[in-house]
């Protein structure tokens, strides 16, 4: 069971996966037309960490043999649902998510991504993406979030500097 906390955010961890040339990967939720990050609740008796590699292998089929750790976000970062996706009748009521985000760099070949390791895939297809596009993709409610993460992540990814903000910002 998911753990929300006494103020009703839904403890979450949020996966980056970044390829040699910097691109990152989105998933396509499945049966619909959204682009996202793996993401997924942490359970109330687990830690963010075995979370992070519990989703990786759930979503995308990945091992911790498959990545590298390239870090994370030092706070939770949180984002509320609008009003017409919350559960009003759900005990305890979830408002929103917290997530520590995780950025990993992907060592294994693209042909060990595999979608539908569980009976209930999240995502139907994939894609690589330029370092800022995620934040036109996602839905409309996550995109502070993932401005955050992607700001705080982007010197593990780009020492040099990071790649300037496109102009639909």
């Amino acid at each position: 069971m998911d753990h929300i906390d006494s103020d009703g955010y839904r403890a979450n961890v949020g996966i980056i996966i970044v390829n040699d040339s910097g691109h990152l990967l989105l998933g396509g939720r499945a049966g619909n037309s959204g682009w996202q990050f793996p993401q997924g609740g942490i359970g109330k008796d687990e830690s963010p960490e075995e979370a992070l590699y519990r989703e990786l292998a759930e979503e995308v089929g990945l091992s911790v043999d498959d990545v590298d750790m390239l870090g994370g976000t030092s706070e939770w970062v949180k984002y509320k649902l609008p009003s017409k996706f919350i559960r009003r009748n759900s005990k305890p009521l979830c408002i929103g998510q917290k997530q520590l985000w995780y950025l990993l760099r992907l060592t294994a070949s693209e042909e060990s991504l595999c979608l539908d390791s569980t009976d209930q895939p999240e995502f139907d297809r994939w894609r690589w993406v330029e370092y800022w596009r995620p934040v036109k993709e996602v839905v409309y409610f996550k995109r502070r979030v993932y401005v955050h993460a992607l700001n705080e992540l982007a010197p593990l990814v780009f020492p040099d500097g990071t790649p300037p903000q496109p102009r639909w910002w």
